[in-house]
Formats: C-alpha cells, sequence, structure tokens
C-alpha cells in the first residue's frame, strides 16, 4: 500500500504529539525524582518531591492521557480516520 501525503501528514502529527507527551512522561516520572533533594519546598502541606511522587505524578499521568485521546480524536476526525457512527 502506498502512503499518500495526507497519511504521512497525519503520522507525523500523530508522533510529534506523542513524543512531546513521552518528554513530559520523563520528565516528571525522572526528572522529579532525580531533583527530589532540591525540591525541598512546601506543597499542600507535604515535601513537594513527596507529593508529586505520591499523587502529583498520578495527576499528570491522567492529564496526559486525557490529552492525548481528545487531541487524536480531534486529529482522526480532521483527517477522515475516526470511527464515526456508520449509517
Amino acid at each position: 500500500m502506498q502512503l499518500t501525503e495526507k497519511h504521512r501528514e497525519y503520522w507525523s502529527r500523530n508522533l510529534r504529539i506523542t513524543a512531546v507527551l513521552m518528554v513530559i512522561w520523563f520528565l516528571v516520572t525522572f526528572g522529579i525524582g532525580y531533583f527530589a533533594r532540591e525540591l525541598s519546598f512546601n506543597f499542600f502541606g507535604w515535601p513537594f518531591s513527596f507529593w508529586m511522587g505520591a499523587q502529583g505524578s498520578l495527576i499528570v499521568y491522567v492529564i496526559i492521557i486525557w490529552y492525548y485521546a481528545k487531541k487524536m480524536n480531534a486529529l482522526d476526525i480532521e483527517y477522515g480516520v475516526d470511527e464515526g457512527e456508520e449509517e
């Protein structure tokens, strides 16, 4: 199957979105842990690094999943590859 320019553009945008979200995931997962000693200010009554490890990172992960689903649904509709209702 030969890919059209429209397919290439769709996958390019998909990969760009995925790459940005993976960088955010990496920073939240490993960046906070690596700099935990330097991030010792209080956040909602807890040390920031502890709060991020216990709850903050989970909130960020859910936001990443929500954003990806929303953005990909919009991208699918834009390029006509959505799973809309068939008539």
